[in-house]
């Protein structure tokens, strides 16, 4: 077991998070297997149960381990390490700081977060799920982490907090975190932008009361989550396209531009700016590939163009040739800006959604003084 732990760490490290002391010590020491006792689905669907001889191997590697499904979609999961790892040092943990976690998934996180000293109060909105995170806390031995069943929209209890981690992907941030968060605290959430969810460290309003100004926050990393259900995940007029899942009858019509290829960051960074600048922008997935696309998706979000990492455009459907020509110019005006990275930019928001429940939406975008 030791082996496979330092294994694990080798792994998440490799996999570009960066592990303080004490949250390397925190992975190296909370038994990952006690949280998923029943067994979980690997990404390809397969189901592990701890007979299985893959089960321990697969728990102490840098994958994400499904554990409730809804008919064929995932509603609750263990993360992937690296993604916790870097979403955890980005909330800057200390001993003492009240952290709230929306999304208890198998409670593992909230464990994590105990480890560094922090008090956790974790809520889900399934209370089967809830409840196996607070079987699974006590069998191991993990104190300070409160377990509530309850809608992440609220918040759970009315109670006051210096940190606020999200661990599902939302379309927006609720007004009610705000509303419990300390004027020097921060959120880390996942919100839908361009078809994935870039985690964001959001920043309350600096002065006045948040319905004023609004949050602004900065770039953590790219992501992809689980969708939340509610008014967290409620599609609203600053929304992009759902993702497109196979699209065909794709033909090449404008050639690749870069040599070499873009590498992952870079083309996240096009991804990105590409969907401050459109909102038809977002992703999909092609015919015997296996990695997602940019794409810019026509009203019927099943035709469009695909611009590859090459700079390559792929289109398809009656307004190819208009869509070739948009993707053509937002690479190019992502190649003029210098190739900004996803952390050079600054976000602002605005009020959005149903008025009975609405979110802070992303709504604007600044490059950051030097990008």
């Amino acid at each position: 077991m030791e082996d496979a732990r330092r294994h694990y760490l080798a792994q998440i490290r490799r996999d570009g998070a960066e592990l303080s002391p004490a949250l390397a010590e925190a992975f190296a020491t909370v038994p990952r297997e006690i949280f998923v006792p029943d067994g979980f689905h690997r990404r390809d669907g397969r189901r592990v149960v701890p007979a299985d001889p893959e089960f321990l191997p697969t728990v102490y590697s840098d994958d994400v381990l499904v554990t409730k499904m809804n008919g064929e979609v995932p509603v609750s999961s263990s993360s992937q390490p690296s993604l916790m790892a870097t979403m955890i040092e980005a909330l800057d943990v200390w001993p003492g700081l009240r952290v709230l976690e929306i999304g208890a998934g198998t409670g593992y996180n909230a464990a994590l977060l105990a480890s560094l000293g922090a008090v956790v109060t974790t809520v889900d909105v399934q209370s089967d799920v809830a409840a196996r995170a607070r079987s699974a806390l006590a069998r191991a031995g993990i104190a300070g982490v409160r377990v509530e069943a309850a809608d992440g929209y609220t918040g759970g209890p009315p109670e006051r907090y210096d940190r606020i981690i999200v661990t599902v992907g939302v379309a927006g941030v609720s007004p009610h975190w705000l509303d419990r968060l300390e004027p020097d605290g921060r959120i880390v959430v996942p919100v839908a932008h361009g078809g994935i969810h870039p985690v964001l460290d959001v920043r309350p309003a600096p002065a006045g009361p948040p319905a004023v100004a609004g949050p602004t926050a900065t770039v953590v990393c790219s992501a992809g989550f689980m969708g939340a259900a509610g008014p967290l995940g409620a599609r609203h007029p600053r929304s992009h396209p759902p993702a497109a899942v196979g699209l065909e009858d794709l033909a090449e019509t404008s050639p690749a531009r870069w040599q070499p290829p873009l590498d992952p960051d870079a083309y996240r960074g096009l991804w990105y700016a590409a969907a401050n600048w459109h909102h038809r922008v977002s992703h999909a997935s092609i015919p015997g590939r296996e990695q997602s696309y940019l794409a810019l998706l026509d009203d019927t979000g099943r035709a469009g163009a695909v611009v590859l990492a090459d700079g390559a455009i792929l289109a398809s459907g009656a307004e190819a040739e208009r869509w070739t020509a948009v993707g053509t110019a937002l690479a190019d005006r992502w190649q003029a800006a210098d190739r900004p990275p996803m952390r050079a930019w600054r976000t602002g928001f605005a009020l959005t959604g149903d008025p009975a429940a609405p979110i802070w939406a992303p709504s604007r975008w600044t490059l950051s003084s030097g990008a």
